[in-house]
């Protein structure tokens, strides 16, 4: 009786010592062990022969399923999945996964972050004390605008959506509406939070909140029109995808007064241009896409990713399936 080989794979980032433990426990493995992000051309050298591949956020596409004819699982170790082709792993019969649910209240509390900065001008108060601006009487210029008791729309309540509405009814005593491809009753009445079309929800918040994920459909969700109907007291709030925002339309808004600000933690472009117009504006909070950045959060993706890869590696059942690719067989 043969001696069963154990199935290789490439992890195309630094992980946690445990999380690679794991993986070599049951599998061989070669991986890229530097803080800067892999080369793509250095990443399709590397998975050749590999039956497994460990990522987050790189393409996987036609070229790159090509260079990896024996490829069978790639697990993403984030909740966003616009990076797979889908069509071209379903051809392929590549399974793609991805780690929801561990980082849903960790990204709920940098959206709350964002919209008490927004609404209370942290970051330009912070700068205006440590540049020893700040003198003596008090004339107004330091106001910024309540978050308690005020109206959030969050656009797209998924796991996260819901967090973030818990956190806003229960903390601030916000009033919730929300915008969603489905109805969802339970947190109607948990959480009293209101259903309506997307032109209500902006044409009524104080804080809209985007937290859509990227598909072709919610591509540029957030443009011209829909700034236009924001109030022009309102902050808009995005930590999903830049590619949800048209980001000259947002730009606009801000610069005319059609919107009052902004807190950013994604953006069309990333790593952002340092000449970019947003990185001038008092009125706008920049993060570089820090959603899920703690280091347990950053922990459990890992372990949880690297748990997906190997049970469907060994022929189990992964628990993380991405829905368009749950019927794929290889």
């Amino acid at each position: 009786m043969g001696i069963k080989l154990k199935p290789k794979v490439f992890i195309a980032l630094p992980i946690p010592p445990q999380a690679e433990a794991f993986i070599a426990e049951h599998c061989e493995y070669r991986k890229w062990d530097f803080k800067e992000p892999i080369p793509r051309e250095v990443l399709l050298k590397e998975i050749v022969d590999m039956d497994g591949l460990l990522t987050v956020g790189g393409e996987i596409d036609h070229e790159l399923l090509n260079s990896a004819p024996k490829l069978k699982v790639v697990s993403n170790i984030s909740v966003g999945y616009n990076n797979f082709d889908l069509e071209a792993m379903k051809k392929r019969g590549v399974l793609g996964m991805n780690t929801p649910s561990v980082l849903d209240d960790t990204v709920a509390d940098l959206i709350l972050a964002l919209v008490l900065a927004s609404a209370r001008r942290i970051p330009e108060l912070d700068r205006y004390v440590k540049e020893g601006r700040w003198r003596r009487g008090y004339d107004g210029s330091f106001f910024g605008v309540d978050v308690h008791h005020s109206t959030i729309g969050i656009i797209g309540l998924g796991r996260i959506g819901e967090a973030i509405a818990k956190r806003a009814k229960y903390g601030f005593d916000m009033n919730i509406l929300y915008y969603n491809r489905t109805r969802k009753f339970k947190a109607e009445k948990n959480l009293g939070a209101q259903y309506c079309t997307m032109d209500e929800l902006l044409q009524k918040s104080d804080f809209v909140v985007l937290m859509t994920p990227l598909t072709p459909e919610t591509t540029r969700i957030m443009g011209h029109q829909e700034f236009s109907l924001m109030k022009n007291s309102a902050f808009f709030i995005n930590a999903s995808r830049g590619q949800t925002v048209d980001e000259q339309a947002l730009i606009e808004a801000l610069l005319k007064g059609k919107i009052r600000g902004a807190g950013l933690d994604v953006y069309e472009q990333e790593p952002i241009d340092p000449g970019h117009p947003l990185l001038k504006m008092d009125n706008v909070v920049t993060l570089p896409h820090i959603g899920s950045a703690t280091e347990k959060t950053r922990f459990d993706m890992a372990m949880l990713a690297a748990k997906n890869l190997v049970q469907a590696l060994k022929g189990e059942q992964p628990l993380n399936i991405v829905d368009e690719l749950s019927g794929v067989k290889f």
